[in-house]
């Protein structure tokens, strides 16, 4: 049955069942002197550009340590599942419609203006995001500047910052003094001195003249005495100088604050002229990475023990594939890892071509994606596995997920290389390209949605300058509250709260109940194909009508039945005030959804049939209608 001489997307007549633009009454009035809209140069700007933003820190400290701690091998299964149900077609959804309505985060919602909320939901989220992620840059280039030193500050005990229980190893407790005396006899052949050279008593072990108590050859400190790493002292007491509570900000660390306006003056340079601009940096951001990836595995993969940690990160446990919470990680991670719900992969995607391919550009992006994730956590566990070599302990024992990892058990492996300053300098390098790129990029979704709120001042130069540089400020100065002495406590609040899994998957649900459900998901397939010249795969319909919202409900649901509150550290509970501005946070994004449709609702004129048919109705400035010769239903 042919659909005669109808538009698909508002049903207004075609005339002479030609292909042409509307400009809807409402808009007329806006179109006028409105300075044109920016478009990437090439093509590989775009891509390189989702991958900066996609690929970030979450594929090299959060995949790997998700990986090994949920069964290895096996959680790959549940997390192609949920990339196929979930991730993907999302992230689909995003950049078309981006591509399709030409507007950042918040305007394309005007395809479903009941559902406004959702970008106002994801500006929110983009907006908490830009202030804290900023901050572990500067903790990164608090560490690399460090690392310029003949030796490693975190590798020895020996600076102002360090404590009495600071420890590297045994070999500094003052009883076991006496391994030294050994010149690098290991503890087994220590034991296996006879009569009369060595005498093992209930005491210890004696070489000679040379005395060693039983405590130190079973790694046993004494009764009271808690070690701590000089790297934990270098993160707690020299980066962070942390405070006992977060009701303790107890002054600004000067360093980190100069760090963090270092990080913002470069990130607003990155994105002050726009796409054009943005897409020539992302050439060296995006692919820097890769670089230094490759180095650090073959550098990995040569050390004795990288096998066992390799090992450790793959091998399969089936049985895990019957735990709820592997499937809520795999989700959970997904999301996180393809950067949707933010606005900003709709930001990216409203600046190509109207009739670029970004079907083929999604599945590129998302395959670089998965494979990074993956192949970070070979480099990582090969670092990992030399680790626990050198200590004697196991793989798990050295694991790490988040800051831990890149802050703590790296920079430990790192000082047992040969030239551990050069491969510690690499390393923060390359965190800070992986970080940048992610940071900038978000930057540009939120100024997106404000320069299309206000395209005839915001488009102008130096106008859009002006609000970029007024915009950094104001999220820097509140970025110094992470720079105090209790600035860690309000990072993790932020990190856990207001750019959650929780947030993000409310958000994922609505788009594709707005599009698949209220828009309608077979309106939309002919709007790709007016867009793209060719009709997707049926698959994207399946997902985006049922499993998408089944996906991310289902996870949404079991994240808050097993939701606990925030601690730093495991152990520092944080006061109920503290969690309730988390909280706060967390629903100051959510809220916006329904908050906003009720407000439409009650707002608009006419009866409730007339208001529900109104709001479900586009308004947009431009709509591409299809000619009827080519509309089959």
């Amino acid at each position: 049955m042919t659909k005669n001489k109808y538009d698909f997307v508002n049903e207004k007549p075609v005339q002479n069942g030609e292909t042409k633009p509307v400009i809807l009454e409402e808009d007329l009035e806006k179109s006028g002197d409105e300075p044109e809209r920016e478009q990437w140069g090439r093509k590989i700007d775009f891509i390189l550009s989702c991958v900066g933003f996609a690929v970030g820190l979450g594929n090299v400290w959060r995949f790997p340590y998700l990986c090994y701690k949920n069964g290895g091998g096996a959680f790959l299964i549940p997390y192609a599942i949920c990339l196929i149900c979930g991730g993907v077609p999302v992230f689909f959804l995003e950049i078309s419609l981006g591509q399709f309505m030409a507007q950042g985060g918040l305007g394309v919602w005007k395809l479903v203006p009941l559902f406004y909320g959702i970008g106002i939901a994801t500006t929110v989220i983009v907006f908490y995001l830009n202030i804290y992620y900023i901050v572990i840059l500067a903790w990164d280039v608090y560490y690399m500047v460090m690392a310029f030193a003949p030796v490693l500050p975190w590798s020895h005990c020996n600076n102002p910052w360090n404590t009495d229980r600071c420890r590297v190893s045994f070999l500094d407790d003052p009883e076991c003094s006496g391994l030294k005396a050994l010149n690098g006899t290991n503890i087994t052949a220590a034991l296996s001195y006879s009569e009369p050279e060595g005498a093992l008593n209930s005491t210890g072990l004696a070489v000679g003249a040379v005395n060693i108590s039983a405590r130190c050859l079973n790694h046993t400190w004494p009764a009271n005495f808690t070690p701590v790493d000089p790297v934990v002292e270098f993160w707690e007491n020299q980066i962070l100088q942390i405070s006992p509570g977060v009701d303790q900000p107890n002054g600004i660390v000067w360093q980190l604050a100069l760090a963090l306006l270092f990080c913002w003056v470069g990130c607003y340079f990155c994105v002050w002229k726009g796409v054009k601009w943005t897409g020539k940096v992302v050439y060296f951001t995006a692919t820097f990475p890769y670089v230094v990836l490759c180095i650090l595995l073959v550098r990995g993969v040569t050390l004795p023990g990288s096998t066992n940690g390799i090992i450790f990160y793959l091998k399969p446990e089936w049985s895990r594939l019957a735990d709820v919470q592997v499937w809520i990680d795999a989700g959970t991670q997904i999301f996180f890892s393809y950067a949707i719900a933010l606005g900003a992969m709709t930001a990216l995607g409203s600046y190509n071509k109207f009739h670029n391919n970004c079907y083929k550009d999604v599945i590129i992006i998302s395959v670089i994606n998965s494979f990074t994730s993956l192949f970070a956590g070979f480099v990582i566990f090969s670092v990992l596995g030399f680790m626990a070599y050198e200590q004697g302990v196991s793989v798990a024992d050295v694991a790490e997920s988040g800051p831990g990892l890149a802050f703590i058990a790296y920079p430990k492996a790192v000082t047992q290389m040969p030239l551990a300053p050069a491969w510690a300098v690499l390393f923060f390098l390359m965190i800070v390209m992986l970080g940048l790129d992610s940071q900038f990029v978000g930057m540009e979704a939120f100024v997106t949605v404000a320069v299309d709120m206000f395209p005839k001042l915001l488009r102008k130069s130096p106008n859009r300058e002006i609000f970029i540089a007024l915009y950094s400020l104001v999220s820097y100065l509140i970025g110094l509250s992470m720079c105090t002495r209790g600035g860690m406590y309000v990072f993790q609040m932020f990190d856990y709260y207001s750019a959650s899994g929780i947030a993000l998957l409310w958000v994922c649900f609505f788009e594709a109940i707005a599009v698949a459900w209220v828009f309608g998901v077979k309106r939309y397939y002919d709007c790709l194909e007016v867009m793209l010249g060719f009709r997707i795969n049926p698959w994207f319909m399946i997902t985006w009508f049922v499993l998408t919202p089944l996906v991310t409900m289902s996870i949404f649901i079991f994240s808050w039945v097993d939701f606990k509150p925030l601690k730093y550290n495991k152990t520092y509970i944080y006061p109920a005030w503290a969690q309730a501005i988390g909280l706060c946070m967390a629903f100051s994004s959510m809220i916006c959804i329904p908050v906003y449709a009720i407000y439409a609702i009650v707002t608009t004129p006419g009866t409730l049939k007339q208001r529900m048919i109104t709001l479900t109705t586009p308004r947009c400035s431009i709509i591409v209608l299809r000619s009827s010769k080519d509309t089959n239903v």
